[in-house]
Formats: C-alpha cells, sequence, structure tokens
C-alpha cells in the first residue's frame, strides 16, 4: 500500500521534472500519481506534463473527459490551450464559453462571479484567470481574421489584470489601436501603488510622439528606478538604466523621431550585449535602411535567415538590403515572403507597397498599401503611403482625403502635417500651406533639425506666394542655417529678392 507522504513525494518527482524539462518523466510519473488518487489537483497536474511535453490531442481529450472542464476555469483554460495549439479555434472559443463584451467593453454572462477579479492575496502574485482566458479569446479571434473581436477581447485582458503584458503586446505589435485609444486604455488601467512603475513603462512602449522633454523624463525616471539587493560586499543597487526592453523603447523613440544616426548607435550598442533582441533588431534595421548603411543590413539578414529561417523577420532583413542597394525586384521576393510567412508583419507590408512604388508601379503599391491599413487600423503610415502615392499621380484631392484620415488616426505625427502642407501647396492653397507647414515645426518633439530643412524650405515658398517677401527671406535664412548646400534654397532666397525690388 502506497501512503500519502509517498503520493506527495511523487508529486514533487513531477514538479522537478518539469523544471528540468524532462518532460517524458513528467508523464510518466504523474499518470500514475492521477491513477492512485483519481484527485482533480493531480488530474490537473498531469494534463499539464502532457500540454508541455506537445501532447496536445491527448491533454484535451484527457480534460474533456473529466467532469470537472465545465466546473473548473483552470481546467477549460488549459482545455482551449490544447484546441489553440491545434488550431482549431472555433472549438477553442467554444471550450472558453459564452461570455460577451457589450459595447463598453465589459464582459457580461460569464457565469463567474469571479471573472473579473484582478489580484488575488496570497504569497505570490497571480495574473487573474479571467485575464488569461479573455486573452485566448483574442487570440482566437484574431486567428479566425476577426480583428475587431480580437481587439476588444484584448482590451478586456489587460483591463482585467494590467500584468497581462501579452494583450498589451498584441495591441501595439499589431497596431490595433490608434494613439488617442492607446493613451485611453493605459488611462483606464487600475495600478496598484506599488505598480507605478509598471504602468510609466508601458507608457514607454506606445506611439510616441509627444515633445521630447516629456519623453525622456519618463525614460530617466525608470533608469533610474533602484531595487537594493543583499550581497557579500554589502547591499548593490540594481537600476534598469541598462534594461534591453527599456533601451529599445528608447531607440525606437529616436527612431520616430527622425534622428536615425542617435537611433543607430543606440541599436548597435544593445544588440552588443544582447544580439537576439528581436524587437531591437527590427528598429536597427530601419535605421540601417534610413542610413543606407547596406553592409550592415547584408549581416544583419545573414545571420537572422540562420538563426530564424521561420521568422517573418529574417526575410524582411533581406529584402531591406536589397531596398537599399535598389534592387527592388529582388526586394519585393523578399518582403512577400516574410508576410506569407506572418502576415500580421506590418513593415514587410509597407516594405512590399514601397518596392513598388519606387519603380512607379503605382497600382502594385496600392495594393499592399491597402492590404496593410484594413490589417493594421491604429496605424496611419499605409494611409500615408497611399496618399502620397495619389500625389504622385497629381490626385491632390484624394490624397488629401487620405492624409486628413492619417492625421485623424495620428494626430501628431508631424510628417502628417508636412505632407498636408505640400498637398495644399499643389492645390494653390498657399494660406493652408503655410498652417500646414508651420503646425509640422511646431509639432516636432525636438529642436528643427536638418531632416526637416525642406519643410523649411516649402514654408518659405509659401510666404514667397503670397507675397509675404520679408518672412520668406526669414524662413530662407533658417533653412540655410540647418543646410547650406541646397540649391533651391539659394535660388528661392534669391528670387525673393528679385521680387521684392519689383514690387
Amino acid at each position: 500500500m502506497i501512503g500519502e507522504e509517498e503520493i506527495e513525494k511523487m508529486r514533487g518527482v513531477v514538479r522537478d521534472c518539469v523544471s528540468k524539462h524532462l518532460y517524458s518523466s513528467a508523464i510518466f510519473f504523474a499518470d500514475k500519481v492521477a491513477g492512485f488518487t483519481s484527485d482533480p489537483a493531480d488530474i490537473y497536474m498531469q494534463a499539464q506534463a502532457l500540454f508541455l511535453g506537445g501532447h496536445f490531442r491527448r491533454a484535451f481529450h484527457l480534460l474533456n473527459a473529466s467532469q470537472i472542464v465545465l466546473r473548473d476555469l483552470r481546467f477549460r483554460y488549459l482545455a482551449a490551450k490544447c484546441l489553440e495549439e491545434l488550431k482549431e479555434w472555433d472549438q477553442c472559443l467554444s471550450m472558453l464559453g459564452d461570455a460577451k463584451l457589450d459595447e463598453h467593453g465589459n464582459v457580461q454572462d460569464t457565469n463567474h462571479s469571479d471573472l473579473m477579479h484582478i489580484y488575488k492575496a496570497g504569497e505570490d502574485r497571480e495574473i487573474s484567470i479571467s485575464s488569461a482566458i479573455f486573452f485566448l479569446r483574442g487570440k482566437a479571434y484574431e486567428a479566425l481574421e476577426n480583428r475587431s473581436q480580437a481587439k476588444q477581447w484584448y482590451k478586456a485582458a489587460i483591463s482585467a489584470d494590467p500584468l497581462c503584458y501579452e494583450a498589451l503586446e498584441c495591441l501595439i505589435e499589431n497596431h490595433m489601436l490608434t494613439c488617442e485609444e492607446e493613451r485611453d486604455l493605459l488611462a483606464s488601467l487600475q495600478f496598484p501603488s506599488e505598480d507605478e512603475w509598471v504602468s510609466t513603462f508601458y507608457s514607454c512602449m506606445i506611439k510616441k510622439h509627444d515633445k521630447e522633454v516629456v519623453v525622456e523624463t519618463k525614460f530617466r525616471g525608470l533608469e533610474s528606478l533602484g531595487c537594493s539587493t543583499s550581497s557579500p560586499d554589502g547591499p548593490v543597487i540594481s537600476t534598469l538604466k541598462n534594461n534591453s526592453d527599456l533601451m529599445a523603447c528608447n531607440a525606437e523613440y529616436y527612431h520616430q523621431c527622425g534622428d536615425y544616426q542617435k537611433c543607430f548607435e543606440l541599436t548597435s550598442t544593445l544588440l552588443e550585449k544582447d544580439p537576439f533582441h528581436l524587437k531591437t533588431t527590427l528598429v536597427h534595421i530601419a535605421a540601417a535602411m534610413e542610413l543606407g548603411h547596406s553592409n550592415e543590413l547584408y549581416n544583419m539578414s545573414c545571420n537572422l535567415v540562420k538563426d530564424y529561417p521561420q521568422k517573418a523577420l529574417s526575410w524582411f532583413a533581406v529584402g531591406c538590403y536589397y531596398y537599399c542597394i535598389r534592387k527592388y525586384d529582388q526586394s519585393r521576393r523578399y518582403f512577400s515572403k516574410a508576410t506569407s510567412l506572418d502576415g500580421t508583419f506590418l513593415p514587410a507590408w509597407i516594405g512590399h507597397g514601397n518596392a513598388y512604388a519606387a519603380q512607379d508601379e503605382g497600382d502594385q503599391a496600392m495594393s499592399s498599401y491597402r492590404t496593410a491599413a484594413r490589417l493594421f487600423p491604429g496605424c496611419h503610415l499605409p494611409t500615408l503611403y497611399i496618399g502620397m502615392e495619389y500625389m504622385r499621380t497629381h490626385s491632390f484631392k484624394l490624397s488629401e482625403q487620405f492624409f486628413v484620415q492619417a492625421k485623424i488616426i495620428c494626430p501628431s505625427d508631424p510628417l502628417v502635417y508636412n505632407e498636408l502642407g505640400v498637398v495644399a501647396y499643389h492645390m494653390k492653397e498657399y494660406q493652408k500651406a503655410v498652417s500646414w507647414f508651420e503646425g509640422t515645426l511646431s509639432s516636432l518633439p525636438s529642436s528643427v533639425t536638418e531632416m526637416w530643412e525642406p519643410t523649411v524650405i516649402n514654408l518659405a515658398h509659401s510666404y514667397r506666394k503670397l507675397r509675404m517677401y520679408d518672412k520668406a527671406i526669414s524662413v530662407y535664412e533658417k533653412a540655410l542655417a540647418l543646410s547650406t548646400k541646397s540649391v533651391s534654397t539659394y535660388a528661392g532666397l534669391a528670387y525673393t529678392y528679385h521680387l521684392q525690388c519689383d514690387s
């Protein structure tokens, strides 16, 4: 006869096997423990060992055969996870129950009074099981291409438990929310006082078009956040200053500001320390593209294809290399391969469209941009590029409509204001153009750099067209202070002096 003490020791063996990734051993002993006791907790342990060992069908059968699966949320959730791994999405949703979302995003008819409980009391902090279930619903709806429902369930998951980072990651990485929606969601999250740093970290991850002083203050605050630990030599204070995720967020900010050199330097430093940090790798590739570093792109793409042949990022890097050396046919081939591996990888869709646009193949470029706009409603770039394509073909009214739509999605991107100014200039609406160009310069997160010299020149041209020659001359001189190598600036300035004399 085996006693309870021996059974408990065997449970410890199962847990230890799992921690050492000896899943076959864990399955073997968990099966025997469950056979001896028929305890629901032991059946769950057996199912979990089967799941971790990759035996999803068998784990699901074990859970589904038990009478507890419809009463215990843990059983139901694990059964649904098995169906997720088997890509049986409709059955996965069915297993999770009939919960609905109302028009305000609140969960109704869950038949579980404790579903919205956020934090559990206990020694360890636990992610709410309801939050995990909501997140899995979102994944299932996204796999079924019902992105509107997926977005709502991801929002429900992060609202049910702000520590469910994966839900926020899906919302951000898949560009499901506009800038305003991202800010509203973060403002609505209920964080305990000890987790305020998490709230600040999340705010650094969303689209960053705020003024430089605001964003830098957030980064500096997180970098200085310390934790004291004891060591034989006395207390040691560790901070997040060199944290990979925080540095990646900082690099993203520099990229969005157009400071590609600073972005590239930061990502280079980070990749030396953590060469497999894929979020940083993507930003690094984007910065290298803007700077024309084809050798760096070649080395990066070779390493990525070797280490991650099944990831869209790897083939996107190859496409970027060919785009950088102006071999657009090859770049399209690899961007297309990236989208076939992961249809939710936005940069590849944008790159695919840009490669067509570079060869004036507008219809194919538009097709890629429209697909991106449909898949990523929270990202304004596809809409912006559609407007640029219409402007290239002199369809100014149509281009203006898309630029306005891009502004609604992201009202703080200076590039949108600049394009609205350009299209107004082409339509000879010079007063409106002045307003948009001034709005561009005032919305820059930092001081005006050489990158924005064309905007300054366009503003001067607009003032000249309005016969406001003194203002035009002043703005031309500001453009020359940014770059002394622009022929158009000198020509515009000379022509303005000529017109001023004639008047």
